[in-house]
Order: C-alpha cells, then structure tokens, then sequence
C-alpha cells in the first residue's frame, strides 16, 4: 500500500522505519558519513510504500525556492529489482502534481542512476559535482 502524509501524519513506527531504511542505506551501505536527518524532514511530504508492516521504498518532495524537489529516494534490499523504484518514482510525480501543480521540478541526482530519472522526462543540466562525498548531477523537469 502506497502512502503520502506530511511528519505530523506519520506514525512513530513510520518515522524509525523511514530513518533505519534512509540510514542504513545512505549512510552504511554507501559508506557516505554525513548528517542524515535534516529540518527538510519537517515540511516535506513523505511518499512511501509499505508490504507486510515494512517501509519498502520512500522518497521526501519538497520546496526548494521556486520550484520543487525530491529526494532520499530508496527501496529496500529486499525488494530491489521488482519495479518498486519505478513505481515510488511515478507516485513520487504524482504527489508533485497534485501537491505543487505548475512548478518546476529540480532533483540532485547521484550521478550513477541519472538514466532512471531520464525514463520519466528528466534532462541533465550542467557539469557533475561531489556532494556528500558523492557524485551528483542536477536535473530538471517541466512542470506537471
């Protein structure tokens, strides 16, 4: 089952799970140390899926000055290579049209899954750049 809620709609449970899955991923199995949780958290929508009481992919849309964004996308070891990322990314565009209508989307992309996005209309813009200790790539979409 697929969910959108602002922070103050998540349940404890829900917070721990998106935490352990972002860190355990993100920070452990990247090996990228860097403060993961961030004030971003607080005002942005949560979009994730949950099977059989486990969080299994999320993603975190935000503001960011005129246009909008997303980040922290991830699935579970468990469910990698079963079209669950494809799937969070087409609820993760939906949210935007339905929450930020008319606004650009702008993402920071890890440079090595730039193509996933490229699926769904994202382009490239500019040169890569390291952030967290990563290689990054800013993309950009048209308004939905």
């Amino acid at each position: 089952m697929w969910y959108v809620k602002k922070w103050n709609e998540l349940t404890p449970d829900e917070i721990w799970q998106i935490l352990d899955l972002r860190i355990s991923t993100f920070v452990v199995e990247q090996k990228r140390i860097y403060h993961e949780i961030d004030k971003t958290d607080l005002s942005a929508l949560h979009v994730f899926a949950i099977e059989n009481d486990k969080i299994v992919a999320y993603a975190r849309v935000f503001l960011d000055g005129k246009h909008v964004s997303f980040g922290r996308v991830v699935t579970s070891e468990a469910v990698r290579g079963q079209g669950y990322g494809m799937k969070l990314l087409k609820k993760i565009m939906n949210a935007i049209k339905e929450n930020f209508p008319g606004r650009e989307i702008e993402i920071e992309s890890q440079e090595q899954v730039q193509d996933f996005y490229k699926k769904v209309g994202f382009k490239t813009i500019g040169a890569p750049f390291i952030f967290e200790s990563t290689p990054h790539i800013k993309m950009i979409h048209e308004s939905l």
